[in-house]
């Protein structure tokens, strides 16, 4: 009989740092698709996977991490926990956070947050601060709120978080049977990129997987800290969930880079927002903004021939179309084509088909 996923505590509890002393708290995350893109295979001459990761509990990647962290978090008794966030982070710890019966506290930048990341919080009951500055502000205040009084940090800067995220590597290499040639994600604090090669790597060494494969990571070219070498002090891009000019793990993804033989490159919003429309209208595939951010800097890096040809590719989009639907819908005009009376034919001309 087949059995229903259980959620990434309980799937892959053996590779995690803890025992069975920590209970999961779990929403059933974990367990994406990993969709074959006919589309984006003939684009590169290869075999290109895309592992859908709005398709987590609150819609993004956050989900992994978050039961991690709020396990542990209650494990070690904690009453309250804190994040700082651009819109994803708030929307899953705050569920995980109502789920274990912690008090959930979010810091956000003042303004540009998508407007339905919020909501989820709103509708977990977190107590929502607004911060006059941008995210890495509001990650100090997250710090020295978890230092000072007793509420557990659960931003990506706990190890933890990256705990849970690896395991979207797993479940890559179990559905493949191996592990990718290369793999494709967007880089905004830079946390997802040294999870999921921490999980490679593990695969790897244990066994598992007999390869590594080479880590392309893509920031916004308005929020490209790791791309220009230097603090980027006012970010600016539409891709909100990367609007990050001083990455958390910022040292660990170039680490990520380098021992993969990898990449970190930058894509303009303009082809964010292409990318995202034409995974949407070739996959049926909605991503939000920063999610397009992979699969844009693939097309581009095939546009300029530097993806050689016959590789087996897997490309992470990280949160649902639906979590920002403002931005996509400003760069439409009208979403409705034509207007017709009741009627069969005119229906017909209308679509085309006469």
């Amino acid at each position: 009989m087949a059995q229903p996923w259980r959620g990434v505590i309980p799937e892959y509890r053996e590779w995690m740092p803890f025992g069975s002393d920590v209970a999961a708290v779990t929403l059933g995350e974990g367990g994406t698709p990993l969709v074959h893109s006919a589309w984006l295979s003939e684009i590169v001459r290869g075999d290109v996977f895309v592992k859908v990761e709005g398709d987590n509990p609150t819609g993004s990647f956050k989900d992994r991490g978050m039961t991690t962290a709020i396990s542990v978090a209650v494990a070690q008794g904690a009453k309250a926990v804190v994040c700082a966030s651009t819109g994803n982070t708030s929307a899953s710890m705050t569920a995980y956070a109502a789920r274990a019966g912690l008090t959930p506290i979010v810091l956000v930048p003042h303004g540009r947050i998508a407007a339905g990341k919020m909501a989820q919080a709103v509708m977990h009951g977190a107590d929502i601060i607004q911060v006059r500055g941008n995210f890495d502000d509001c990650l100090d205040l997250s710090r020295g709120l978890a230092k000072e009084y007793p509420v557990a940090l659960v931003n990506s800067v706990n190890p933890m978080r990256i705990e849970g995220q690896k395991t979207a590597s797993f479940e890559i290499v179990d559905v493949l049977g191996r592990a990718p040639d290369l793999h494709v994600l967007p880089v905004g604090n830079a946390g997802n990129i040294t999870a999921y090669w921490k999980g490679f790597v593990e695969y790897h060494e244990a066994g598992v997987a007999p390869s590594r494969p080479k880590m392309w990571g893509f920031q916004a070219a308005g929020s490209a800290p790791i791309v220009l070498g230097r603090v980027v002090p006012d970010p600016d891009t539409v891709a909100t969930a990367i609007r990050i000019g001083n990455p958390a793990s910022w040292t660990l993804a170039e680490n990520a880079r380098d021992e993969s033989g990898g990449r970190i490159d930058s894509v303009t919003d303009e082809q964010i927002l292409a990318a995202q429309r034409q995974l949407g209208a070739h996959e049926g595939i909605f991503v939000e903004p920063a999610s397009a951010a992979g699969v844009a800097g693939l097309l581009a890096a095939a546009e300029a021939g530097q993806v050689e040809p016959g590789l087996t590719i897997t490309i992470t989009v990280t949160g649902h179309g639906l979590k920002d639907i403002d931005t996509p819908m400003s760069r439409v005009g009208s979403i409705v084509d034509t207007a017709i009376d009741a009627d069969v034919d005119a229906a017909a001309e209308a679509a085309g088909l006469r």
